[in-house]
């Protein structure tokens, strides 16, 4: 049953990746995600269905357009398998739990925003507001199932609480920080307190380490310096999906050797 789960969970994942690529492109430009159909960006002849397949296609085509072969970037399927394999891990670690939806659609709006921010620095209102009431309704969903009413109520302190960390980051530091980050806190903050307290902690620790490790990288192979701005959101995501994934046993493991 659960090989079933994760084979259908990674299938899904393949075709919701294949519109993330649309959403990355066109919610920055304050384009609609549904119309018109996609097209060539070199000769705008609309893309046939059994050419826009995930990864498939693009295997298929070589990495061109079918009609005047510009070339197509292997962003493309990389983000569809991303995708999939984020909602097959998901899947896998936690089955068939009422939560799983919820969880497929934080991998989902986690992507395409740490994409965004990468291309432009910025995290849109457009994904991450809309966010906030559908994990909410999510979450409610499995609650109404066998999952604990205290896991909600957990789910929507920590939102608060990382909410709050991360404004009272933005104000001591003005610039260090954008506001789409801390609305971003927010919404992981939600999800992290229904897995648990020890995640809650654990993903709002990661996103510093992680950029921290990556900015040290860029700043030794001279690509970035010590003033360079670096999108935090992807490290965001990043250190929520690795909470909510390991967060409990990390912060178990971290409390026993303080505590001894």
């Amino acid at each position: 049953m659960t090989g079933i789960l994760v084979t259908f969970a990674a299938i899904l994942g393949l075709a919701v990746g294949s519109f993330l690529n649309v959403v990355v492109h066109r919610v920055p430009l304050g384009e609609s995600v549904v119309s018109p159909p996609s097209r060539c960006p070199g000769c705008e002849t609309r893309i046939r269905p059994l050419d826009n397949v995930p990864v498939l296609s693009w295997l298929l085509l070589r990495g061109k357009c079918r009609t005047c072969r510009c070339r197509i970037s292997p962003r493309y399927p990389l983000v569809e398998v991303g995708t999939g394999a984020l909602f097959a891990g998901l899947a896998a670690h936690f089955g068939a739990a009422p939560e799983l939806p919820a969880f497929l659609y934080l991998a989902a709006v986690g992507l395409a925003l740490a994409l965004i921010d990468l291309d432009c620095k910025r995290l849109p209102n457009a994904l991450v507001l809309p966010s906030y009431p559908v994990a909410i309704v999510l979450l409610a969903l499995a609650v109404a199932g066998p999952a604990p009413l205290s896991a909600l109520l957990r789910a929507l302190v920590c939102g608060v609480a990382l909410f709050l960390v991360f404004l009272g980051i933005a104000l001591v530091k003005p610039g260090g920080m954008g506001f789409g980050d801390v609305k971003l806190a927010g919404l992981l903050g939600c999800y992290l307190g229904w897995v648990g307290w020890d995640s809650t902690v654990v993903g709002g620790f990661l996103p510093f380490l992680l950029g921290g490790a990556v900015g040290l990288v860029l700043m030794a192979l001279r690509r970035a310096g010590r003033r360079s701005a670096i999108p935090f959101g992807p490290f965001m995501v990043a250190g929520a999906m690795i909470a909510v994934v390991a967060g409990q046993p990390v912060g178990h493991a971290y409390a026993s050797f303080v505590l001894g």
